[in-house]
């Protein structure tokens, strides 16, 4: 039977090589650019995520004063440390009180630890509002912009890597935006106060102590090189997982028909090795760092100990003031340490958003193929003519699917499309509702260019109903209204009658109100398949296509949508692309396809009589039919 049928499961795939997973030169995977990609700060892209900080410029604002409130009061507490042990030790050298000294500088230490927690409160506040409408908004037009997308990408890209877009690099670019570069803004003000109060103190011991800063910059130049392909290269290896998990889970009815669970479990296994060898390999990169910032740390401590010994044992400084010092100082690299260690971690969070800033950007920057031109019209009383003048169509540049092909269809007219898998039945009715462009000649919808019609008039007066019916979460009635959201209960009601649904809806326990599972899998094939005629007619479309739309239902079923659609489709254009004999043989026109061309047309008893390529197929699939089948045939006939 697959001589009279469409392409594949319904859908207008056409062959590519998929974007996902491209190879180019050295240097490129996937399409992106290790030299870009390497990059934790790129000035290209913080210019693009501006925008979307804009809206809530006073939020980041507070956000920001608050930070550097939170520093100076975290950072001031060393140095008030420092210099109340010295204050007091001295008072205790001289025999005077240092209750009102302990006193005053307690109750300046709580005051700091008071403004530190008010200023970090209101930090966490302001990204975190920030943060989750980020979030909201980049998915909403991640999402947009991905219902825009031609169909041409879909066929190049796989769904688990747009998914990977979406879901975590969208969550890791609102991260960067928010909290992540705040904290890395921080520690970076961190240091500087650090330093600055370290100098404020004694700018020997402050030389002393940062003289382990060139080995430690040193080491994180060459670091970075290595750990900027390799943060790369666990994003890409999960981008893979995700969309091997994602197919499989799709295709699990045809994986466990085929018995191919062994077989995708270790190919499966393959890819999440690849994964874990990537994190690991990074993770011992980022685990590589913090050995050497503890042995640094320890360094300076051991250098300003020495120095300070060597200075009070020489008389330049006092007893006092040595306790004092080496209080703030100690304090103060340890603290210097912590901002530095910070920043290596977020190193691995700055690549992962630069990262997935560049698919987010990449994404978005995917312009639509198919787009309404400038002086597109709105179609408004559509009559149903059809005329293709000369189309020339592929779907790979060189390799034409569509030839020099000419069908002229009047308004009302039930065309039928046959012939062998690969003839071009499917793209003859992936062109009608502009799903591709066509490549040479003209596509006439009532005389008018297809591509100086809006998209959404197109859409409007043309209903499509697949071989594999598609059904979203949601009520029976919600799948049946989905493309005219303004039909009525009754409008749905008579939609189902006429198509023979109302028998099994009623049946149900709720009725046109039973929510359906993923894709209606709480229903058989057959019932699916007549909420999606039901769907297509209550749109009340001017142009119908079926596209082996009667493959998945039983001969009474089939029959009953027959009698329906005969009375339903008058004064509107059909095209058919169908094996069922019956379905064929009612058809005004025949169609009969080859090679991207019109072999023959005609009506079934014309062709037939040509004795040429229709009959031979129409024999070929008479063969096939059961005994009672053939009888109702020859009787229908």
């Amino acid at each position: 039977m697959a001589y009279w049928g469409g392409g594949g499961a319904g859908g207008w795939s056409g062959p590519g090589e998929g974007m996902g997973q491209r190879r180019g030169a050295a240097g490129r995977i996937d399409g992106w650019n290790y030299d870009d990609l390497g990059k934790v700060y790129d000035a290209h892209l913080i210019r693009r995520m501006i925008p979307f900080v804009t809206p809530y410029r006073w939020h980041s604002i507070f956000a920001l004063i608050s930070m550097v409130i939170v520093s100076l009061s975290q950072y001031a507490q060393p140095y008030i440390m420092g210099r109340a042990i010295e204050r007091i030790v001295d008072r205790i050298g001289a025999g005077e009180s240092v209750s009102a000294d302990i006193r005053n500088f307690g109750q300046l230490l709580v005051l700091l630890a008071v403004i530190s927690f008010i200023a970090m409160y209101t930090q966490r506040r302001m990204t975190g509002f920030i943060g989750h409408r980020l979030l909201r908004e980049m998915r909403g037009m991640m999402f947009a912009h991905l219902n825009r997308l031609s169909m041409r990408f879909y066929d190049n890209e796989e769904v688990g890597r747009v998914m990977s877009r979406v879901t975590s690099d969208v969550v890791t670019l609102q991260e960067l935006l928010t909290s992540g570069a705040l904290n890395v803004l921080a520690d970076f003000i961190g240091l500087a106060l650090i330093i600055g109060f370290l100098f404020a103190l004694d700018v020997q011991l402050a030389l002393v102590s940062l003289a382990v800063i060139p080995p430690l910059m040193l080491f994180m130049w060459f670091w970075q090189a290595y750990a900027a392909r390799a943060f790369i290269r666990t994003r890409m290896a999960i981008a893979t997982v995700n969309s091997n998990i994602n197919e499989n889970v799709s295709g699990v009815r045809v994986v466990q028909s085929m018995g191919r669970e062994a077989e995708n479990l270790r190919r499966f296994d393959r890819l999440n090795t690849n994964n874990l060898d990537s994190n690991l390999y990074a993770a011992r990169l980022q685990a590589a760092v913090m050995p050497l910032v503890e042995i640094l740390s320890s360094v300076a401590t051991l250098l300003v100990l020495i120095v300070i010994g060597i200075r009070t044992f020489n008389g330049d400084i006092e007893a006092s003031a040595a306790l004092g010092f080496a209080t703030a100082f100690l304090l103060y690299i340890q603290r210097f340490f912590n901002p530095v260690r910070d920043i290596v971690l977020q190193y691995t969070q700055l690549q992962r958003a630069m990262a997935g800033a560049h698919r987010i950007f990449e994404l978005l920057d995917t312009d639509p193929e198919i787009a309404d031109a400038p002086d597109a019209i709105e179609l408004t009383e559509v009559r149903g003519q059809v005329d293709f003048n000369r189309v020339d169509f592929e779907y790979v540049p060189g390799v034409p699917v569509l030839r020099q092909f000419d069908l002229h269809v009047r308004p009302g007219e039930t065309i039928a499309l046959v012939g062998h898998t690969g003839a071009g039945k499917t793209s003859v009715t992936a062109l009608i509702p502009r799903f591709y462009d066509i490549n040479g000649g003209e596509l006439l919808i009532d005389g008018v260019d297809i591509r100086k019609i809006k998209l959404a008039s197109l859409t409007r007066n043309i209903s499509i109903v697949l071989q594999e019916p598609y059904l979203f979460s949601g009520t029976i009635a919600d799948n049946i209204r989905y493309g005219r959201l303004d039909a009525t209960d009754q409008d749905i009601r008579v939609a189902a009658t006429a198509v023979g649904a109302d028998e099994f809806i009623d049946r149900l326990d709720r009725g046109y109100d039973t929510v359906l599972h993923e894709r209606g899998q709480n229903l058989s094939v057959g019932q699916r398949q007549l909420i999606s005629f039901a769907r297509a007619i209550v749109a009340d479309p001017r142009i119908l296509i079926l596209d082996e739309a009667t493959a998945n239902v039983d001969t009474h079923t089939e029959k009953l949508i027959q009698r329906a659609l005969d009375t339903m489709l008058k004064g509107r254009t059909s095209f058919v692309i169908a094996h069922r004999l019956s379905t064929i043989r009612s058809a005004d026109r025949i169609v009969v396809m080859r090679d991207g061309q019109i072999a023959e047309i005609g009506n079934h008893e014309e062709l037939v009589a040509q004795n040429g390529i229709y009959a031979d197929l129409y024999r070929m699939a008479f063969t096939h039919l059961t005994e009672q089948e053939a009888a109702t045939e020859r009787t229908e006939g």
